[in-house]
C-alpha cells in the first residue's frame, strides 16, 4: 500500500460499478419482518400519497412520498415503510421469475470466468511475503504470509470464518505491526459502514481484548507498535478526529490527538514514506489542510504544513526533512513543490503545472520518486530523480488505450515496482518494473477458466461532439464479428467527484458483448478524465454538462452507426444513478432499458437536510440550496425526483440498500413511487431493496455477481436480444 496519505478525503471507491459518495447516516434495521410475500403479486405496489409540503426561498414544493423516510432514522422500523419495500421486492421477484433460467445461465457464465481458487502475487514487506487467496466455492478471501527466508505459510485471517452466519461482511482496514507480531483489522457485518476493529496476536493466534467500535478509517501502528491511530465516527457518522489506542488498554482510555471543527470536513491519517511521521489530513471536496506529528511520539507537538485556503487542495509526504507537496494552488492540473521541514509553508516548485499533463498522485521511494497522472486521458507512470527535476523516465505500455498505475509497493527501498495493467480487451495484469533496466516482467494475468481469446474482440477510442462543441471521449469494446450496422449497445458513465471511469477489463461484461452488444464508456464531464478542468465543468453550476454529455454521446453513437434509438441500455450507480434519473426525464425515447443502482435522485431534499451526515461536506460539490436561492433553483431544475413528469419512460431497474449510509434507501424508493404514479406507459419498473446490505449491494464475490446477472437479464430481455 502507498505510504503517502492523500488529503482528498471525501472520495472512496466501494464497488466496481460506481464510485460512491461520502458517507451519510447509517440505517439499521430494527429486526422487523423483512421477508418477501410468499404469494406472488399480480400488480405493482402503489405507494400511498400523503400530504407534505415545504417552502424555501419563497418556493413551495409538494413531497407526497416524504413519509418513506423513516423519521426514526437511522433506525428503520416504520411498519408502513418496511411493508412498501417488501411489496416492491415481491413485485421484483414476480417480474423476474419468468427470466430465472436466463439469470441462472448468466450467473453460471460469469462464475465460469472467475478462477475460484485464485490468489494475489506475493509481495515482500520486511521479513515476510504477504498474499491473499480465494478457495474454491468460498465468497471471501484468506490472508497469508510466509518468511522471506523460507518456511510454511501462516494464515493471518480467514474472512469466510468472520462472515459465517452473516448476510453481509466486508473487511475494512488490514494492518500488520512493523515487528510483524500483531494484525489490526476492522469489519462491517451489515453494510452500514460501522466498522469494529480488533487486534490479533499472530504468534499465538489469539484475539486480544482490544476492541474499537465504530471506526471509519485505517488503522496505523505507531510508537514502536504500542499504539494504533484511528478515526472514530461521530454521531453524524463523519470522521472528525484522530485517536490513539494503546495496546492492552480499554478503549475508554483512548486519547484524541486531532479534532476538526468544520462539519463539512473529513479527517484521515497515515504514515509518511519513511514511516517517521503521522500525516493527518483534513478536507472536503475542494479544500484541504495537513498536519504532521512524530510517529514515535504521536502525542507530541504537531506541525501545520500550511493553513487551509478555500479552493486549495494539497497532500504531503516527507523524505529526509524535506516535504513533497502535491497541490493545485497555482495550476488547475496540480504542481509538485518542496519545502523544508523547518519552514513547511515555504513551497518551491519542483514540477510545474501543465495544461496537457494532469498530475494526480506521487509516491516517494529511497532512490527515486514516482508521479502518476493522465496525458490526453491516458494513464502515465513516471520515474523521477531527486537531484534533477527534468530527469523523468516514463514507463511504456504496449497498447494505445489502457489502465495502468502503481500497485502494492509497501517498502521504502524498492528496486522493482509492482504495477497493475489492463485494457478493455486485456485482462488484469500484474507486472514488476525493474528500475535499473526498465524491463517489464509479467507476473500474473487474470485467468479466465471458461476461456477467453482477446483476438476475437476489438476496442475503439472515439470522440463525440457535445452540443456546446466540447469533444467527449468514448471507449468502446465489441466482438470483431459483431454484425455491421446499428445494433444493441450498453452505455455506462459516472460523471462526478472527479472520478475517471477507467477503460479496463470486465469478465461479466462479456455476457453482453458475446451476445452481440457493444459496450461503451462515456468519459463525460464531472470526471477528471481530461484533467481537473474537465471535472470542474461538471460540478456546481455546470452540473448539467454531465447529463447533456451523456445524452449527446448516445446520439453521437447513433449517428456513427453503432446503435439506434431504443436499442441503447444504460446504467450508473450513486451519482451515476443520478445521471440515469436525469436522462430518463430529459430523453426517455433514447433508452431501451436503464439500470440505476443506489441512485442519488432526491438531490434537492438531501442537500436541504443539513442534519444528514452527507450533506454539509457535499455542498462544495453540488451547491448549498439552503443559503443560495440560485443553487436551489438550479438543483430543482435537474433533480430527478422533482422533475418526474407525465410521459412515457423506458424500462427501469432500480436498486437500493436499507443500510446504505451514502445514498439513503428512501431516495430510490420515493423516486420509484413517484414514477409509478406519474408515468404514462406500461413499461417495466422494478425496485429491489437489499434489506441487509448497504451502498455496494450484497457482499461476497458470488452473491454480488448474481445481482449483476439479474441486471443483465433485465437488459437483454428488455432490448429483445434474448427472449
Amino acid at each position: 500500500m502507498s505510504k503517502l496519505f492523500t488529503a482528498a478525503i471525501a472520495l472512496s471507491m466501494l464497488t466496481t460499478s460506481a464510485l460512491i459518495m461520502p458517507a451519510m447516516a447509517a440505517a439499521q434495521s430494527s429486526g422487523a419482518d423483512t421477508s418477501v410475500s410468499e404469494t406472488a403479486p399480480t400488480s405493482p405496489p402503489v405507494a400511498e400519497r400523503r400530504d407534505y409540503s415545504f417552502t424555501t426561498h419563497g418556493i413551495t414544493l409538494s413531497d407526497p412520498y416524504h413519509w418513506l423516510k423513516d423519521q426514526s432514522y437511522p433506525v428503520v422500523d416504520d411498519e408502513d415503510v418496511l411493508e412498501y419495500l417488501n411489496q416492491e421486492n415481491a413485485w421484483f421477484e414476480a417480474q423476474m421469475a419468468p427470466h430465472q433460467a436466463l439469470v441462472d445461465q448468466l450467473f453460471e457464465e460469469m462464475k465460469g470466468r472467475i478462477k475460484e481458487d485464485d490468489s494475489t502475487v506475493p509481495q515482500k514487506d520486511g521479513d515476510w511475503l504477504y498474499w491473499s487467496e480465494f478457495e474454491e466455492g468460498k465468497e471471501y478471501r484468506l490472508h497469508y504470509r510466509k518468511p522471506v527466508a523460507g518456511g510454511e505459510p501462516q494464515l493471518l485471517l480467514d474472512e469466510n470464518q468472520l462472515a459465517e452466519g452473516k448476510d453481509y461482511f466486508r473487511l475494512g482496514a488490514f494492518s500488520v505491526s512493523k515487528d510483524g507480531r500483531y494484525l489490526a483489522y476492522s469489519a462491517d457485518d451489515n453494510g452500514s459502514e460501522r466498522f469494529t476493529a480488533r487486534v490479533k496476536d499472530l504468534q499465538t493466534g489469539e484475539l486480544l481484548d482490544d476492541v474499537i467500535p465504530e471506526t471509519l478509517s485505517g488503522l496505523t501502528w505507531l510508537a514502536n507498535d504500542t499504539m494504533i491511530a484511528y478515526g472514530k465516527a461521530n454521531e453524524n457518522w463523519r470522521v472528525d478526529n484522530v485517536r490513539l489506542h494503546r495496546l492492552g488498554t480499554d478503549v475508554s482510555e483512548d486519547v484524541e490527538i486531532f479534532r476538526e471543527e468544520d462539519e463539512g470536513f473529513r479527517v484521515g491519517a497515515g504514515l509518511s514514506a519513511q514511516e517517521d511521521w503521522l500525516v493527518i489530513g483534513t478536507g472536503d471536496n475542494e479544500t484541504s489542510e495537513v498536519w504532521l506529528v512524530p510517529a514515535d511520539n504521536p502525542t507530541g507537538e504537531q506541525t501545520l504544513v500550511k493553513a487551509r485556503k478555500k479552493g486549495v487542495e494539497y497532500d504531503v509526504d516527507v523524505r529526509d526533512n524535506t516535504l513533497f507537496i502535491h497541490t493545485n494552488d497555482d495550476h488547475i492540473n496540480f504542481r509538485m513543490a518542496t519545502a523544508p521541514l523547518a519552514n513547511p509553508g515555504e513551497w518551491t516548485t519542483l514540477i510545474e503545472g501543465s495544461d496537457d499533463f494532469y498530475l494526480t498522485d506521487f509516491e516517494l521511494f529511497k532512490d527515486f520518486y514516482v508521479t502518476e497522472g493522465r496525458l490526453a486521458g491516458l494513464d502515465q507512470v513516471q520515474l523521477r530523480a531527486y537531484d534533477d527535476a527534468d530527469d523523468m523516465t516514463p514507463i511504456r505500455f504496449p497498447e494505445a488505450s489502457f489502465v495502468a498505475g502503481l500497485s502494492n509497493n509497501p517498502e521504502y527501498d524498492m528496486q522493482k515496482l509492482r504495477l497493475s495493467y489492463q485494457s478493455m480487451v486485456t485482462p488484469g495484469s500484474v507486472y514488476d518494473y525493474d528500475v535499473k533496466t526498465g524491463a517489464l516482467e509479467l507476473l500474473k494475468q487474470q485467468e479466465i477458466p471458461s476461456g477467453y481469446d482477446a483476438t476475437q474482440y476489438k476496442t475503439e477510442r472515439l470522440t463525440i461532439t457535445a452540443r456546446d462543441g466540447t469533444q467527449v471521449p468514448v471507449s468502446v469494446v465489441m466482438r470483431k464479428d459483431r454484425p455491421a450496422g446499428a445494433g444493441p449497445l450498453h452505455l455506462y458513465a459516472y460523471g462526478a467527484y472527479g472520478y475517471a471511469v477507467p477503460p479496463g477489463f470486465s469478465t461479466s461484461r462479456l455476457s453482453l458483448v458475446d451476445r452481440g452488444m457493444a459496450y461503451a464508456i462515456a468519459h463525460i464531464r464531472g470526471g477528471d478524465d481530461l484533467g481537473r478542468r474537465w471535472y470542474l465543468q461538471g460540478k456546481l453550476n455546470e452540473r448539467t454538462n454531465t447529463f447533456e454529455d451523456f445524452v449527446d454521446v448516445a446520439k453521437g453513437l447513433i449517428d456513427a452507426g453503432y446503435t439506434e434509438k431504443g436499442q441503447i441500455s444504460a446504467s450508473g450507480g450513486s451519482a451515476g444513478g443520478e445521471l440515469m434519473g436525469v436522462v430518463v426525464n430529459t430523453d426517455p425515447d433514447l433508452w431501451g432499458a436503464v439500470a440505476a443502482h443506489v441512485p442519488f435522485v432526491d438531490v434537492l431534499n438531501t442537500m436541504l437536510d443539513k442534519d444528514l451526515p452527507l450533506t454539509p461536506g457535499e455542498w462544495p460539490e453540488w451547491g448549498n440550496p439552503i443559503e443560495s436561492k440560485q443553487a436551489f433553483a438550479y438543483m430543482l431544475s435537474y433533480s430527478p425526483y422533482d422533475q418526474v413528469v407525465a410521459q412515457d419512460y423506458p424500462p427501469l431497474l432500480v436498486t437500493a440498500g436499507l443500510n446504505d449510509p451514502r445514498v439513503t434507501y428512501w431516495e430510490p424508493a420515493k423516486w420509484v413511487a413517484k414514477l409509478r404514479a406519474t408515468k404514462t406507459d406500461n413499461n417495466t419498473l422494478l425496485l429491489k431493496t437489499n434489506m441487509g446490505a448497504g451502498h455496494g449491494g450484497k457482499s461476497g464475490r458470488f452473491a454480488s455477481l448474481y445481482e449483476t446477472a439479474e441486471e443483465f437479464a433485465f437488459i437483454l430481455t428488455q432490448l429483445g436480444v434474448v427472449d
